[in-house]
């Protein structure tokens, strides 16, 4: 797929995708995430991204939208489905559905649908979905104890682009390897030349370090997972509850109905891994970070031990200078390592033990480290014991280099387990956020009793039109148990007459809706329903009001333009008349559905002017009509389902009927014969 190819994608937009691991695939996925991770790009544009690629792919270049209301209708259509999305996700991911009348793209969208509306919307799984979000990636982490060296100049420069975690150094000679072995815990040398000698340090020869990003910097793979771990754990439990629920979620369909990653083994690794990327769970890399970060601490407080035990020692020894006296001596400056050498030998050696346990239990020393900790307290006597801080120097950079090569290990460690993992999780977080759209669709044709519309190309059997039976709009400002079924099917130009307030524009609205949900492949509130592929559907909203001349001109070059446009069209107009006087408007809705018959269109014109516009058509013109049964205690009793061939009474005449009834007057009866 040519980028550029494809509607609304220009040179910059397409420059930006490519940044993107494998941009056409992940722009023809419909990914809105993954899209939106192209720099510059953001989820609205992501969303104009892929539906562009969508109608590429099906070669649907025609807009079924042809006015204002019926793009309102479609945006409300949209939003009855968004309002059901648990994600941020799924609710741009919807608005990749739009009607078309590509017979490729509604086929599709519709086989998406039938399997959505058979999916349970779980309330653990809905529960669950709150908590994922598209996968981010992290900003670039900096690795100080590292580096990468390299004599080569290209070689320079290809690692400093691969690898910008690391600081990239320079080197001639095993000399300079040495150095920077001295200045840094681990040197990778990407020149095999240097493959063989023999350099103190951490010092590896990996010619193909730049090739296995996870083990040359394990902590960019890490960093990406601690960034978005809840999310993975919000996904791990999408899928498991989606499994309980017994509709399991997938990858890539399949067979087996095993999601994409190993749950127990992401589980596993995610625990290991710390919020800020660090690694957790191993004693012994924790005992190293806790002496390391508690060595300054545990080492005043050995001193401290020793003092005490010093003091005691001076206050209970009987010596030749008593205790309080030899204190004194010791404040104004006397020798006191002589003064201790001399009289309390062996309490100086038991108060540096004692320190030096102090220090050794405090930092849970080993062994070696432990040699080293006994260095920190030695020397000449003092009072106060003072530390060698030589030593101690010593003793923090061996446990330093200790922890970090530990750290390293388990971190290289740890990335290989997740490395296996780094593309089956992307799929994971993907199925689950489209799980929600799944379940936005089900929930919808669910709570608005839906089924899946018949939508058939233009005279492919049964008749052109629609054919809608059970229809309730949910667009109604009613509970929608509340709504009455309503039953319509036009072919052709037809006039729709009826009362005031008996429901013509609620049909016109409802007709709208199924048509617009049908032709983005979706599920359509009625009991059932044929519906015609549609080229455009024309909708025009009542008037407010008569128009001035130049509104009204520009009204009729409207629909002139209309009535010349392609065929398979469906026009809904609401009462026309409106625009202008009575007698005009009947003959200019006339040659309008003179223009129309003429044509391969669809059209419903609500209309009070039905015998007017009638009798100045040059063809029958059909008229359906929503009949009032009649008045009950000042209220319209209406069958809202159009009366086919029926020109519909007018509140007026249902009102002057019931007087003629009431009343005996010749005044009413002579009026009702008017009508």
């Amino acid at each position: 797929m040519e980028l550029e190819a494809i509607p609304g994608v220009g040179e910059k937009t397409a420059e930006a995708l490519r940044a993107l691991d494998d941009p056409e695939a992940t722009v023809a996925s419909g990914d809105v995430a993954a899209i939106a991770r192209a720099p510059g790009v953001n989820e609205a544009r992501a969303v104009r991204v892929a539906r562009g690629a969508i109608r590429n792919r099906h070669d649907d270049a025609g807009r079924v939208l042809a006015t204002d209301r019926a793009r309102e209708v479609y945006r409300d259509a949209l939003g009855l489905l968004q309002e059901r999305a648990v994600t941020d996700y799924g609710e741009k991911r919807l608005e990749t559905f739009y009607p078309s009348a590509s017979p490729s793209r509604v086929a599709e969208v519709q086989a998406f649908a039938a399997d959505a509306i058979e999916r349970e919307p779980d309330p653990a799984v809905l529960d669950a979905l709150a908590g994922v979000e598209p996968l981010t990636d992290p900003p670039t982490v900096r690795v100080r104890e590292r580096c990468l060296a390299t004599a080569d100049a290209e070689r320079y420069a290809e690692a400093e682009a691969a690898v910008p975690e690391l600081s990239v150094e320079t080197v001639e000679d095993t000399h300079d390897i040495a150095e920077l072995a001295r200045s840094y815990a681990t040197v990778i040398v990407l020149d095999e030349a240097f493959a063989g000698m023999d350099v103190e340090g951490d010092v590896h020869v990996r010619p193909d370090a730049l090739e296995s990003p996870a083990e040359t910097v394990p902590e960019r793979l890490l960093a990406f997972f601690a960034a978005n771990r809840d999310r993975l754990e919000a996904a791990i439990t999408v899928h498991e509850a989606a499994a309980d629920a017994g509709t399991p979620i997938t990858a890539d369909g399949d067979a087996d109905g095993d999601p994409a990653a190993d749950l127990e083994a992401l589980r596993d690794a995610l625990s290991r891994l710390d919020e800020d990327a660090t690694i957790v769970g191993d004693t012994e890399l924790t005992r190293l970070t806790d002496a390391v970060a508690d060595l300054d601490a545990a080492v005043a407080t050995a001193e401290s031990v020793a003092d005490d035990r010093l003091r005691e020692a001076i206050r209970e020894r009987d010596v030749t200078i008593e205790g309080t006296d030899f204190l004194s001596l010791v404040e104004q400056g006397a020798r006191v390592d002589s003064l201790l050498d001399r009289e309390l030998a062996d309490e100086y050696d038991e108060a540096m033990e004692r320190a030096r346990e102090h220090l050794v239990d405090a930092l849970a020393l080993k062994p070696a480290e432990a040699d080293l900790a006994a260095r920190v307290f030695g020397g000449d006597p003092t009072f106060p014991v003072e530390h060698d801080a030589t030593a101690v120097s010593r003793l923090e950079t061996e446990l330093s280099a200790t922890r970090d090569r530990r750290a390293a290990r388990l971190k290289a460690e740890l990335a290989n387990d997740l490395a296996e993992l780094r593309g089956p999780v992307e799929t994971l977080v993907r199925d689950a956020l489209e799980l929600d759209v799944e379940l936005a669709v089900s929930r919808f044709a669910r709570e608005f009793d839906c089924v899946m519309p018949e939508v058939v190309d233009p005279g492919d059997g049964g008749g052109d039109g629609f054919h809608i039976e059970g229809g309730r709009s949910p667009l109604l400002d009613v509970a929608f148990d509340a709504v009455e079924p309503v039953d319509y099917a036009v072919s052709g130009p037809t006039l729709l007459s009826g009362v005031n307030s008996g429901g013509k524009t609620s049909t016109l609205d409802l007709v709208a809706l199924v048509v617009v949900l049908a032709q983005m492949g979706m599920p359509v509130p009625a009991a059932s329903a044929r519906i015609e592929r549609f080229e455009e559907l024309h909708y025009y909203a009542k008037s407010q009001g008569t128009l001035d001349a130049g509104a009204f001109e520009a009204t009729l070059r409207d629909f002139g333009d209309l009535v010349e446009g392609a065929a398979g069209r469906l026009v809904l107009v609401d009462e026309l008349e409106s625009i202008t006087e009575p007698g005009a408007s009947a003959k200019i809705i006339a040659g309008i559905l003179e223009a129309l018959d003429g044509q391969d269109a669809t059209a419903v014109f609500v209309s009070h002017l039905a015998r007017e516009i009638r009798a100045a058509a040059t063809f029958d013109v059909a008229v359906d009509g929503i009949e009032a049964e009649g008045l009950v205690d000042g209220e319209l009793r209406v069958n809202r389902s159009p009366r086919k061939g029926h020109l519909a009474r007018s509140t007026p005449e249902l009102i002057v009927e019931k007087l003629a009834e009431d009343r005996e007057s010749d005044f009413y009866a002579k009026l009702l014969e008017k009508f």
